[in-house]
């Protein structure tokens, strides 16, 4: 997000069947700090929702037809506008009643009557917040489209990214993972190897096997995709997978050989599922491999003490008794920075394959 959009005013909607009470809302956000917009009833604010951005919706709870409680239902659920900021606006002091616009998708409230700084000061903290996490969410698509890229470099790997971020998902699932945990599996799969954009072309694309000077470069990619992201708070549970997703159970792997639960569960997780992608898709020197080929080949790695065992065996149960549910499903190939790695591809700029 460049200064200028941050320093712009906060863009507020106010929505309230009452003329009075929207003239009340805009004379106290009057002045340069804001952009106010109003609506006189949900149908009209969620039309205004859909033609432009807010950073922070004003919402009366008791409004005829569509109340403050099922406009934010229908924000969060049908515009999918889910970290939009809700300030309901209500007369009630009853619990029950704002526990219901909780569950809503209400971020906050304000009840009548207020005084004018504790709207503005409420108002300013979410719409603040929200420009904040626009911010994070442009500098985790800006990743995600130049892991893409990197993903593009090889045209043998299809959707590569994508399915090991579902495949992650499932076994993860199976393991009884949280929703953190599930999210940061899922990002892993798209940016397990972003340390490569730092990774020379002379060595990246190179047809046939790497020398032993070559391997040093190559290994420092883990590295490169952490640094990349350990500035964001966001990917502290990603940062493992991207660092730690060569590492070998007997300690044999890279970057810094750690050994058995040391190294990162969702590394150890993650690892599992690229091994499994890779042998189960085809590529140019071989074919995609059987279940029990690719059951013989882990089980082999287990034995030879690069895997973790017990993970190893859930993730093969997975794959023999329910194979199907590794398969990637329609649309799931997309996340946030497939647009904007499908925008640069349409300048026909990416032209590494000759």
């Amino acid at each position: 997000m460049s200064l200028a959009k941050i320093q712009q005013p906060f863009k507020v909607l106010i929505v309230d069947d009452e003329k009075q009470h929207r003239e009340l809302e805009k004379e106290v956000l009057s002045g340069s700090r804001y952009c106010v917009s109003e609506a006189c009833n949900g149908e009209e604010a969620l039309d205004k929702l859909r033609e432009e951005e807010f950073d922070v919706v004003l919402a009366d709870k008791r409004m005829p037809g569509m109340d403050g409680d099922e406009l934010c239902r229908q924000i969060r659920n049908d515009l999918g506008l889910k970290l939009l900021p809700v300030i309901m606006v209500t007369g009630t002091n009853d619990r029950m009643e704002l526990l219901k616009s909780l569950q809503a998708g209400a971020n906050d409230f304000i009840h009548k009557p207020y005084s004018p700084m504790e709207l503005m000061a409420r108002t300013d903290n979410l719409a603040t917040h929200k420009r904040l996490t626009d911010q994070l969410e442009n500098a985790e698509t800006l990743l995600f489209a130049l892991a893409r890229m990197v993903e593009a470099r090889d045209e043998h790997t299809g959707n590569h990214c994508s399915r090991l971020a579902h495949i992650s998902v499932v076994m993860g699932e199976a393991m009884g993972l949280n929703s953190e945990e599930l999210t940061a599996l899922r990002r892993g799969g798209v940016l397990h190897d972003i340390g490569k954009l730092g990774i020379p072309d002379s060595i990246l694309l190179k047809d046939g096997p790497l020398n032993d000077a070559e391997w040093i470069v190559m290994r420092q990619h883990t590295i490169i995709g952490y640094e990349l992201l350990r500035g964001l708070k966001s990917m502290e549970l990603t940062q493992p997978i991207v660092r730690s997703h060569h590492e070998r159970w007997d300690g044999s792997g890279y970057p810094d050989g750690l050994k058995g639960e040391d190294i990162p569960l969702l590394a150890r997780v993650f690892q599992l599922v690229d091994i499994y992608d890779a042998l189960a898709n085809a590529r140019p020197y071989k074919p995609a491999f059987s279940i029990e080929k690719i059951t013989l080949i882990m089980t082999g790695e287990v034995e030879s003490g690069w895997r973790d065992p017990e993970l190893t065996g859930l993730f093969l149960k997975i794959l023999q008794e329910r194979s199907d549910d590794l398969l990637l499903s329609v649309g799931e190939e997309r996340d946030m920075g497939t647009e904007v790695f499908e925008n640069i591809q349409r300048t026909g700029a990416l032209t590494w394959k000759e």
